[in-house]
Order: C-alpha cells, then structure tokens, then sequence
C-alpha cells in the first residue's frame, strides 16, 4: 500500500479529532457543538480505521479495522443529519427536537447490530492475497440507502438553515458545497465499488475528510460558526512560529555542525536542539508579533470595537453643527466603521421638506421612491430592512437595489417616518447579524440627535424671522401669538426630547449596577449590596417618573396614542410582578399574585398597561405597612378583564377620594408617608384605561388599606382595531 495514502488517512483522521476536540471547548450552542463534535470525531476514526485496514497484514486486526470504519461510517452521516438538525433547530421545541434525534437514531442503531453481528453484514476479511471483504449484499444494499437517506436529509436541513439565514449564511454554503462534492466521490469508492467487489481504492474515500475539516475550520474562523474563533486564530499564529523558528534553528545547526564538525548531529544534540528551540519559540515576542497581526489582518480584517464606535458616533452627534454637517460625519463614521460602499441619509423637516446628507458621491433617492419607502415602513413596521431579505418583486426591493442600498434603518418618532439611514454593499462580503444590531442600538440616538438639531434649525429660523415683525403692532401681535404657539411645541417636544435623552444614560446606570449586584465586576460585601440595592430602585423610579412626564406630555400636545396589539395580560402582569419583588422585598413585604389558569387574549397596548400595573404596585409598595401581603388578582366577570391590587396601608381620607385621579393631586397623608411623590401616576393609570373603553377599580378606608385596579370590556378588546389612514 502506497505510504503517501496512509500517510494522508493518518493525517487526515488528525485534523478531524483535532476540529472535534476544540468545537467541544465552546460554550454556547451546546446542541450544536455536541453533534458536530460527532460527525467531526466519527469522520476521524473512519478515516483511521480504513488507513489501520490498508496498512496491516494482521487478520485479525484487519476484521477490527473493518467493523469499526462501518460502524463509524454510519455515525459520521447520522452525525453529520444530527448536526444539520441542530442548526435548524430555531423552530423546534425541545421536545420535539429530542422526538427526531431518537427516531433518527433507530435504522443507524440497527445497522450497527448488524455490522457487529458475525456473518450478519461481514462474513469474511481477507489480508493474504491483497484486501477482500465479503458482504452480505442484501444487508449491504440496506445499508447504502439508509447511509444515502440521511445524507440527503441532511443537506435538506442544511439548505433550510441557509434560506432562513439569507445573505449572512455564508459558511453553510461552503459547507453545502464541500459535502456535495466529497460526499458522492467518498460513497462511489466506498459504497458502490465494495458492493461490486472492489476494495482497492478504499482508501481514496477517507482522504477527503481533508478538505471537509479545513472548510470547516475555515468556516469557524472566517464566518464564526462556533464561539472558539480566537483560540483557533491564535492555535494557527503560534502554529507558525514554532514551524518557523524550530525549522531556522534545525537549519542553522545542521549548517554550522556539518561546516565545522563536518557530519550531521547525533541523537542527543538533536533533543538539545529541539529543546533550545521551544524555548526560543517562546521567548522571541517579535515574530510572535509578527504573526498575531498578519492572523488579525487575514481573520478580522472586517472587525471593529462596538463600543468605541459608540464613543465616536455619539462625540460627533453632540458636536454643535448644522443638521447637514452632523448628518454627513454620522455617515462618514458609520460607513468606515461597517466598511459600506456608501452610507447617508433622508430626513423630512418643516412642511414636506427633506434634506439627502452622507459620504460623497452617494446616490440620491426621488421623492417617490422615498414615499413608496413610507408606504412600506409604515405597513410593515419600524423594523431594519435587509433589501437580501425582502420579496424580489415587491417595488421597494427593486428602489433599494437600483440604488445599492443593502440595509435600511427607519428613524421613527411618535408613529410618524422622520427619514432613513441608508447603508450600500459591504466591501468586505456581507453584513452580519452583528452589524445590524449595532445599527438598531444607535437609531434612537440617531433619532434624538436630528430631533435636536431640528429643534435648534426651527429657534434659529424663527429668531432670525422674529425681528421683521416688531414694525408693525398688529402685525406684532399676531406674531407673537403665532410665536407663543411654536414655542410651547417646541418646549412640549424639548421635554419629549430631554426625557428620552435622561431615560438612555438612566438606562445604562440600571444595566450597570444590576450587573455589579450580580457578581459580574466581582464579589461584593452585604453592605455594598445594600446601597447598590437602593441606587439601582432609586434608578428604576427615576425610569418610571420620566415615562409619566413624557405621557403627561403626549397628553398635552395631543400625541397620546394607544398603540393596540395582542397581549397576554396575565403574563405581562406576572413579569411586572416579578420586576418589583426586590424593591418589595426591601421593604419586609410580599407581593402575592393570583394568576388565571386561562386569560383570553386581549388587543391593548402593551407598554401603557404595563405603566398602570407598575403604579398600582409602586403605590401598594410605599403606602403598605411592614410585614404585610399585596394581593394582586387577575380575573374574568361579567364580561370584563378585572385586574385588582389590594394592601393593608394608610387608606385614603373621605374627604379626599373625589380628587385622587386628577393631575398633580395628593392625598395629604400620602404626602407625609411619601414626600417625593409627583401625582401623575393615578391620573396617568386612568386616561390609559378610558383610552382603552375601561373603567377604575378603586375602594379605600382609612388606615385599612385600599384596592386599586381597572375593569376592561373583553368583548370589545378581543378584536384587532380597524386601520386607520392619515
């Protein structure tokens, strides 16, 4: 047998167990790691066992080497189904998905007896005269099809995942790809060729688990397949410096020894030599240097710190400047950073003007193409339009390809389009999920920066028209007029606007200190957990307060909207519930919830009824006495969806119940129970119920406690509302 085959099976089997070992050393996707770790491994031990076949002249080390490379070659394929069966796994439950791994498993299980049953597939192996293996070839032929059956299914699963995955799917392409050439090749001289009685190039098949591993390993370094990307880039980097120093150094002392010794080095200068060099592989930072960037340039060329892109997209929004200026160095950031062909943008301003700013020479977009974008945004949703991903015949996708636009990020304020980033083809392939969640985290900074740079456009117009009008005093108090009614939309949308802005650092000092709270900076004492405790609640109010201004806001400006969709009531109910357990539970309270075995599903918005069950709770919270139980009840009467919070506090006075759910007004001994109360949060809980055709639950008695709640008509609630055109 041929040593360079043997040689290459070894070799290959190498690569396989290696490619398994470290996909075992990732920690997310466990499904997936796990059974691809078994095609991996399974491919290895095939192509071993058939290089142990070709190269003994042992019998019966021959007939082991048989059986295990049939039994591992039907692993490999289950393993390789198994694998695919992982990656599409997205719309699958767990239950289900564990249903197909052991039905799956059945026909390779029996195959396996029958391979290890003596005489049942094998009858006999022959080493003397070349390499012979008698079949049964009636089994033998159940055999190909069940090995043929789940190679096919599997490449079914394998093309499900890409079509879902669209453009970013990349390596399941190559993957695909790869398998459809070795897969045939490897079964025509290891299937077809032993079912005619040939078993000369059996050894042809295995070699082409290869190129199957280093695609692979290619697709997990290049498209992060799985999460071990850096510790393969680094494992090929050092890789390199050991090959080159060790081969520099072997060079160097065989030259010096044979030009001064005149004959090569002896057994114990070579383990020196070999020792001196893993040292100096080591020690040499330099070509170690050298090695990690050029590993950087070929594997992360495309790579970027989210992070201070952030940093420098949010340095450039708050540097004061004109909307054009700030809307061409948003472009130029956000196109270097995602290494876009083209990046600018589209805003609306004043009465249907609009204003094209971005990198140079980007294309321009007709007003029509632009409103038929808003007909589209407008009835699909605010979502990030990936133009790959959209209906090839639809209008848009045609408007966005003709352009080359590749993704579309909608910038939507109060339900109304203010304009589009626009982003062109990648130089650098395709667009990861990634890239698109960096996008969608900087749209509502985006959104706030033109927001105010709009602002500050419309004072510095109307200051420079304001002085025109002083001559004339009827025209002058028309003006001023006109001016006051501006302005006091201005200020409506300035408050909007620095709510939204104080709700997003608010928001990151929340995500920190409840990381810090839970040991992700490290351990922390019983005290510092105390305090932490109460800046992260005094956070969360902070929150909540901003989110009643802005609705007092809306309320005043006529933007108070009911943005009704399907919810779970009961399961919206019981997350909020959830959300305030700590905040009761520094406070000596429980909070008990009486949740409905079943709850019709109701059309309301979401985020407002949520508002109003987290002020009935809050207020529960503040006004209960020590060590006390607040009910919350959640059920259906009478055709209506009750929800009730019930506590055992300070009640609330005869004489004041009348004026509780007006604006601003509280009860006097709330005041002194809870000084920093604001007074918008009962009357805020009772537009967004009348909004939705309800009415308030409320019944007190002074220091007895008090219940509050809403009652919503299911019947009416239970049907989507009707569409509405502007």
């Amino acid at each position: 047998m041929p040593l360079t085959l043997v040689v290459l099976l070894m070799l290959s089997a190498l690569v396989a167990f290696v490619l398994a070992v470290l996909v075992l050393q990732g920690e997310r996707h466990k499904a997936e790691r796990m059974t691809f770790a078994l095609f991996s491994g399974s491919m290895g031990a095939w192509a071993f066992f058939v290089g142990l076949f070709l190269m003994t002249d042992n019998a019966a080390v021959a007939k082991w080497s048989v059986t295990l490379y049939y039994i591992f070659a039907v692993v490999l394929v289950y393993g390789l189904l198994a694998f695919s069966l992982a990656y599409s796994a997205k719309q699958r439950t767990h239950a289900r998905q564990a249903a197909l791994y052991s039905l799956l498993s059945l026909p390779a299980a029996g195959l396996i007896l029958g391979v290890v049953t003596p005489n049942a597939l094998i009858t006999s192996v022959g080493v003397t005269d070349g390499r012979v293996v008698g079949l049964n070839e009636s089994l033998y032929i159940i055999y190909c099809l069940v090995f043929a059956a789940y190679a096919c299914m599997a490449l079914r699963y394998l093309l499900m995942s890409m079509k879902t995955q669209g453009a970013q799917g990349q390596h399941i392409r190559m993957i695909i790809a790869v398998i459809c050439i070795c897969l045939p090749i490897a079964s025509y001289f290891n299937l077809i060729l032993p079912l005619l009685g040939s078993y000369s190039y059996i050894g042809v098949g295995p070699v082409f688990v290869l190129p199957v591993a280093l695609v692979f390993f290619y697709a997990i370094v290049r498209h992060s397949l799985f999460d071990i990307r850096l510790a393969i880039v680094r494992s090929v980097a050092y890789s390199f410096i050991m090959v080159s120093l060790i081969t520099a150094y072997f060079g160097l002392a065989l030259l010096v020894s044979t030009m001064v010794q005149g004959e090569f080095l002896d057994s114990t200068q070579l383990v020196i030599s070999f020792g001196l060099a893993l040292l100096l592989t080591l020690v040499f930072q330099p070509i170690k240097q050298f090695f990690d960037r050029s590993t950087n340039r070929v594997f992360y060329r495309s790579d970027y710190d989210s992070d201070e892109f952030y940093s420098r997209l949010n340095q450039k929004l708050s540097t004061p400047s004109d909307l054009r200026e700030m809307l061409e160095s948003a472009s130029s950031e956000i196109g270097q950073t995602l290494h876009a062909e083209q990046s600018f943008f589209f805003v609306w301003y004043g009465e249907d003007q609009h204003m094209t700013a971005g990198s140079k020479r980007h294309d321009r977009m007709t007003l029509s193409e632009v409103r038929a974008l808003d007909s589209y945004v407008i009835e699909q949703g605010d979502a990030t339009i990936i133009t790959a991903l959209t209906l090839e015949t639809h209008a848009v996708s045609r408007i966005l390809t003709k352009h080359k636009i590749a993704i579309t990020l909608p910038l939507i304020f109060n339900g109304r389009v203010l304009g589009y980033a626009f982003l062109g083809d990648r130089h650098t392939g395709n667009y990861s999920r990634r890239d698109i969640r960096v996008l969608e985290t900087v749209a509502d900074t985006l959104l706030i920066a033109i927001q105010n740079a709009l602002s500050v456009q419309e004072v510095k117009e109307l200051n420079a028209t304001l002085q025109q009008r002083i001559d004339d005093a009827t025209k002058e108090l028309r003006a001023s007029n006109a001016q006051l009614q501006k302005l006091d939309e201005a200020k409506d949308e300035f408050v909007s606007m620095a709510s939204h802005q104080l709700r997003t650092p608010l928001t990151s000092v929340k995500g920190y200190l409840s990381m810090v709270l839970e040991g992700d900076a490290g351990k922390i004492s019983d005290a510092q957990h105390h305090l932490l405790s109460e800046a992260f609640t005094s956070s969360e109010r902070m929150v909540h307060l901003i989110n009643d201004f802005l609705n007092v806001s809306r309320l005043q400006t006529g933007k108070f909207m009911v943005d009704r969709r399907a919810i779970d009531l009961a399961k919206i109910t019981h997350q909020e519930v959830d959300s305030l357990k700590t905040t009761a539970g520094a406070r000596n309270l429980k909070l008990k919830y009486r949740k409905p075995s079943y709850f019709p599903t109701l059309y309301i918005d979401e985020g407002k009824i949520r508002q109003v069950i987290m002020n009935f709770i809050d207020n529960a919270i503040y006004y209960s006495s020590e060590f006390s139980t607040i009910t919350i009840n959640l059920e259906v009467e009478d055709g209506d969806a009750i929800l009730t919070v019930h506590n055992d506090g300070i009640g609330v006075p005869e004489s004041e119940k009348s004026h509780l759910f007006t604006k601003f007004f509280r009860a006097a001994n709330a005041r002194k129970q809870r000084p920093d109360g604001t007074g918008v949060g009962l009357f805020l809980s009772k537009m967004v119920v009348t909004a939705h055709g309800g009415k308030m639950v409320f019944e007190s008695q002074p220091n007895e406690g008090t219940t509050f709640g809403f009652r919503l008509p299911i019947k009416k609630l239970s049907t989507p509302p009707a569409e509405t055109t502007d």
